[in-house]
């Protein structure tokens, strides 16, 4: 009866002493409700299938069933005859294929096994299921005397194992007492080399030996440790020396152990030999868990944590899953989880160390020595939008660089540097809309002065606010440009308190911030503002190594179609010339040209000098550093090894989702829409400034997401996005090629055009509002007070009314309410004023109103009239 699969659970049910009737349950094969069934008939009532079941439990159910179910008295013979039989056919022939030169013979062979059961052996199904748990309760005994044999052979091993070790121990004390008896012997007695000994013998006769006190009674010359003491009185004789230190042993065990010294003890180095190890008990079952220092990176799959931890990974996925985190063994998982589940799994995390590109880019790194020298400033510009920050630097460049903004506003991070009176001053421009927070962030980082521009007409404005304190943010110092001052609404009094409230304290004041008042249009206070600019950057003592190789920063970047990969960037160290190596966050190169803030090609720039590269393998992220090497090989490596990593952390983030993350999804609307878009910019830091502008729309109606975003035109794979994802494709100050737009016609795609951000906002916003619908919200027009009723055969219960409120409509619905709670919706049947029907009556007048199918019409009652209109959903 019992196949495979029961020889494979009579190994389970030999191997578990305790188990659960659940499980017991389908290591027997038996439905759990039976098996309670039968425990409750043995004596033992279980309530609850996963209760433990104990061995001796077991047995006594085992008794049970045999007194219940028996052997059986069939004779031997019909027990033994087989009760079906197996046949195994086979037929070959052979088959033809093809014609001419390809013709061949394939070899088919046929396999046919046929079963035949003796029709008298036919049972009915209780008498097979009586055979199956009479062969069942064999299998259960017979499990039973293997564990009682095994339990008996591990006793006897363990008994076998203890007396060895002890005889082990005992021998290797014994042998520990013989030699400190003999170096405690050999001290006693005189050497044979020494002249004043064998002269002291005479002619080699022995004399007694000088009495010796114990060492334990006092004696402080050389230590003994021995148990027993040298007998005083030995004769030093040849007797005494072969047998020194075994004078506690008996004459026979002397006379034996003077037969065995000096020869090999073959005996017991053959026993170590066979027992494969050379410790006094071989192989020995490890008594404590091993524990095991796992290295772990930024990011490791599930599979290599398992290799590691020398685990199946299942294991580790069972651990990560009663963690809360839900990832197949080919996923990967984060630093911080890997070490939890480290942890958690009892062995010890260490960080992987990263003998890699990126260490031997520290170390080249780390080479860059030289003689430092003053450098140039470099001043952000940053204020609010409007408030004339690149008409003041267009003042200072003496070109008109604002009049040629979209929309009269900066949209991208600036480089210039300005040879003045006062030296040279490198300007960051940065753009003042609300959607360029991490542009404005990014270059109060790369700074060393902030001039804060703020309109004396305006006043201080969100904006501004936000770059008081990324300059705090940064510790850098802030000049404020006070601008437009030649305007009639001007008041920089006003200005200097406002920015009181933000802990921005003038000179004038007391405070240590320089505020200068000027016109960027007409130029007046230009001087003093580079004055103070001046000023301040003497204070701050800039310094930097002036040659060597260069590192810096990626200002902007952007794709052209003719040059390809435009990166700007500005140089905090060295010297950047052409032709050199560098990376740059994930992207290498070698630098084919270098142009300045003009257009005009230059050779090398030094220190806080902004220039445009050209000869990058792609389009950096604003913000990447970028340092030089000595060859190309290191860059590539680095910027591949970086790109791994990225990669590795997008694997984590859309991998090993935690429960409660998916909870959480599950939770969420199903009705909520979704918005897809495909943006494209020219400048990086546009494309930024616009994902999180738009990605911030997002609320519970409608979830904005931005599949795809990039620099440079849109192009035949963006379109093919947009029309999988069914996507509205934006273009920031970009158009899209010949094969994109036939994908666009062809979809018939929503293709949109933008040069102004604020646009682009509002645009998105008119798409979402649109996906949301209208919304219908009913609306109270007028309410009516019941002050009497009256009953007609003809029109039933009509309610004599007060118009309180509003005005009370014959062809709109109504409520009737009672206490304040609706007792009735429905329409009215007829609306009158005395005995004319009107279609209205408004507030203060007096009306006769029959309810449609509602006759319990009472004094006191209000009845509400309203009206359902229909109001468009938007952001």
């Amino acid at each position: 009866m019992l196949s495979a699969r029961g020889r494979h659970t009579e190994h389970r049910i030999r191997m578990s002493q305790q188990t659960t009737i659940r499980k017991l349950a389908a290591l027997v094969n038996t439905p759990v409700e039976k098996l309670l069934e039968q425990l409750s008939e043995a004596g033992m009532p279980f309530s609850d299938p996963d209760q433990v079941v104990t061995s001796a439990e077991k047995l006594k159910l085992l008794g049970f069933l045999k007194r219940a179910h028996g052997k059986g008295d069939k004779p031997a013979e019909e027990a033994i005859a087989p009760k079906k039989i197996t046949l195994n056919r086979t037929r070959k022939q052979e088959i033809t294929v093809g014609g001419g030169k390809n013709k061949a013979t394939v070899d088919v062979v046929v396999r046919k096994k046929v079963t035949l059961v003796k029709p008298t052996e036919a049972k009915t199904p209780e008498q097979e299921q009586d055979a199956e748990r009479a062969e069942i309760l064999r299998k259960l005994e017979e499990s039973r005397q293997r564990n009682l044999s095994e339990q008996q052979r591990l006793e006897e091993d363990d008994r076998r194992r203890a007396e060895e070790a002890a005889e082990q121990k005992r021998k290797e004390e014994a042998e520990a007492e013989r030699l400190q008896a003999e170096a405690a012997l050999a001290a006693a007695l005189p050497a044979e080399d020494d002249p004043a000994a064998r002269k002291a013998h005479g002619h080699g006769h022995p004399k007694p030996a000088a009495p010796r006190t114990d060492d334990r009674a006092g004696h402080k010359g050389k230590p003994h440790r021995g148990s027993h003491a040298m007998v005083a009185g030995v004769e030093d004789d040849e007797n005494a020396a072969r047998f020194a230190g075994q004078l506690h042993l008996s004459a026979s065990e002397r006379a034996r152990r003077s037969t065995s010294r000096g020869k090999p003890k073959p005996r017991r180095n053959i026993e170590q030999s066979r027992s494969g190890s050379a410790g006094p008990h071989g192989f020995e079952r490890p008594t404590a868990p091993v524990v095991r220092e796992v290295a772990v990176g930024e990011a490791i799959t599930v599979a290599d944590l398992a290799q590691k931890l020398a685990m199946k990974g299942g294991d580790v996925v069972k651990a990560l899953f009663k963690m809360g985190v839900m990832a197949t063994i080919t996923q990967s998982i984060d630093h911080d989880t890997a070490v939890l589940v480290v942890e958690e799994l009892g062995h010890r995390a260490v960080a992987a160390e990263s003998d890699d590109a990126e260490t031997e880019l520290l170390a080249h790194a780390g080479e860059l020595q030289g003689e430092k020298a003053a450098r140039p400033p470099v001043v952000t510009i940053m204020g609010h939008v409007d408030h004339g920050k690149t008409s003041l630097l267009d003042y200072i460049r003496r070109t008109k660089v604002a009049s040629g903004e979209a929309g009269g506003i900066t949209q991208h991070i600036g480089a210039y540097h300005v040879e003045t009176d006062k030296g040279v001053i490198s300007f960051l421009d940065t753009p003042g809309h609300a959607a360029f927070t991490s542009m404005r962030a990014r270059g109060a980082k790369l700074t060393d002065i902030v001039v804060l521009v703020v309109g004396a007409d305006d006043g201080v404005m969100p904006q501004t606010v936000e770059a008081i304190q990324h300059a705090r943010a940064a510790k850098v110092p802030l000049i404020i440009a006070i601008n437009k001052i030649d305007k009639s609404d001007a008041d920089p009094g006003r200005i200097r308190n406002e920015l009181l409230e933000h802990d921005v304290v003038a000179e004038d004041f007391g405070g240590d911030v320089q505020m200068v008042e000027l016109s960027a249009k007409t130029g007046l206070g230009v001087d003093n503002l580079l004055d103070a600019i001046s000023l301040q950057a003497e204070v701050l003592e800039l310094q930097a190594v002036a040659e060597g190789r260069a590192n810096g920063v990626v200002i902007e970047s952007s794709l052209d179609k003719g040059r390809g990969p435009v990166a700007t960037v500005l140089v905090q160290q060295g010297r950047l010339e052409k032709g050199d190596y560098l990376v740059c966050g994930v992207q290498y190169g070698r630098v084919r040209a270098l142009f300045d803030e003009t257009g005009a090609q230059v050779q090398s720039a030094g220190p806080s000098i902004p220039v445009q590269v050209l000869g990058l393998s792609g389009v950096p992220d604003a913000g990447d550093d970028f340092v030089v090497v000595a060859d190309e090989r290191l860059a590539k490596d680095v910027a591949q090894q970086r790109e791994a990593k990225r990669r590795e952390s997008r694997l984590v983030a859309a991998a090993g989702n935690r429960m409660e993350d998916i909870m959480a999804q599950m939770g969420q609307s199903e009705a909520q829409q979704q918005l897809n878009l495909v943006v494209k910019a020219d400048v990086q830091g546009s494309v930024e400034a616009l994902r999180q502008a738009l990605t911030g729309l997002s609320n519970e109606q409608i979830r904005i997401n931005v599949i795809v975003s990039g620099v440079g035109g849109i192009t035949e794979s963006d379109a093919n996005a947009a029309a999988t994802a069914k996507a509205t494709i934006i273009g920031f100050n970009v158009r899209a090629d010949a094969s994109a737009r036939k994908i666009i016609e062809n979809g018939n795609l929503d293709l949109r055009y933008f040069s102004i951000i604020y646009d682009v906002i509002d645009q998105v916003k008119q798409v979402a509002s649109g996906l949301l619908g209208v919304e219908i919200r009913e609306e109270i027009i007028g309410i009516a007070e019941v002050r009497d009723v009256f009953r007609s055969s003809k029109f039933g219960a009509v309610a004599g009314c007060m118009v309180t409120e509003g005005v009370v409509k014959r062809s709109k619905p109504i409520r009737v309410l009672r206490d304040n709670t609706v007792v009735f919706e429905g329409e009215l049947e007829s609306l009158r004023r005395f005995k004319d029907n009107v279609d209205e009556v408004r507030s203060g007048t007096e009306c006769g109103i029959g309810v449609k199918a509602y006759n319990d019409v009472q004094p006191g009652d209000q009845i509400e009239c309203f009206e359902r209109i229909e109001v468009q959903r938007t952001l």
